[in-house]
């Protein structure tokens, strides 16, 4: 099988995770990288990788088959615009945009051109939540409810990359930020969801440090995602599914990944292994972003109007 060749354009503190999954895929070639800053770039160039400081450059010369868009969340939609319209497949980080129009404008975008468009939600690939899901029974309707946790301290996650911190550049917090992650997450047990309440506390800064949001399924099965970026206790991720029959499942999303961030390597190597097959079968995989997409915009949306009813 010819090998595809795959550029990473953005070289943050996520990039690292991808760009060691790399040597665990025979079949993607690593060709190109581009960042803005020449510091990001230098370990790569002195190892002989091709190296850009603009992206439609990289796009243009390269010869790639997909690039990996790993840039501030605000330059999410750009990148990934500028590489469709060059006929290269896109994997993005999540979230897939800032705002809902220019996600609905990514899909159309990617569809129309029979482009692949494939946000990355590490989690859905980490072993422990795989584990709870097949241990579960395979009649969703035994399910009672389900929760996620996604609880951290953001300023020990973001290295040098300052601008999640930043509420128009990241997208507003943790919700815009860690929520799809989450969402995704739920998805995985409960299928297609709705937002029901959200609530959101922010700093002095504008930025999201926690919420609490209640979603339900298309069944009617309630689900709540917790989210936290000054929890002070390290960090806690899992998951908890509660049957009906009264059990109560759970993953600890960290469990066996002993390190700091060390659960993130087996997940990219998911997420990497999953673009490349949608890649070569020429899936359509753009409807998991947006959907995501579309639940943190409700979740703004609802918080904002039960806010403004309250007052």
């Amino acid at each position: 099988m010819k090998p595809l060749r795959i550029g990473v354009v953005g070289l943050g503190v996520i990039s690292r995770f991808y760009l060691d999954a790399f040597p665990g895929l025979p079949t993607l070639d690593l060709v190109a990288v581009c960042d803005l800053r020449e510091e990001a770039l230098a370990p790569h160039r002195e190892a002989g990788l091709p190296c850009y400081r603009d992206h439609r450059r990289m796009l243009a010369e390269a010869g790639l088959d997909a690039i990996v868009v790993n840039v501030p969340n605000d330059a999410h939609a750009a990148v990934c615009r500028d590489a469709l319209a060059a006929g290269v497949a896109v994997c993005v980080e999540k979230p897939l945009a800032l705002d809902l129009a220019e996600g609905r404008a990514l899909t159309e975008l990617a569809v129309s051109g029979g482009s692949v468009l494939f946000t990355a939600f590490h989690r859905r690939y980490n072993d422990n939540v795989l584990g709870l899901l097949r241990s579960l029974p395979a009649d969703a309707s035994a399910v009672e409810s389900v929760t996620v946790r996604y609880l951290e301290k953001i300023e020990e996650h973001v290295g040098a990359d300052r601008w999640y911190l930043d509420p128009a550049r990241c997208g507003g917090g943790c919700v815009a930020d860690n929520g799809p992650n989450a969402f995704d997450t739920v998805r995985l047990f409960l299928g297609e969801l709705t937002v029901e309440s959200a609530e959101v506390v922010r700093d002095a800064a504008g930025v999201d440090r926690q919420a609490r949001v209640a979603l339900r399924s298309a069944g009617g099965v309630p689900a709540t995602v917790e989210l936290d970026w000054s929890y002070p206790h390290g960090e806690a991720k899992d998951v908890t599914v509660r049957l009906k029959d009264g059990t109560e499942h759970h993953a600890d999303m960290l469990a066996g990944h002993d390190a700091f961030k060390s659960s993130l390597k087996h997940e990219y190597v998911g997420v990497l292994g999953e673009f490349e097959q949608a890649v070569r079968a020429g899936t359509d995989a753009s409807r998991a972003g947006l959907a995501m997409l579309e639940l943190v915009d409700a979740t703004y949306a609802t918080y904002a109007t039960e806010r403004a009813e309250a007052l």
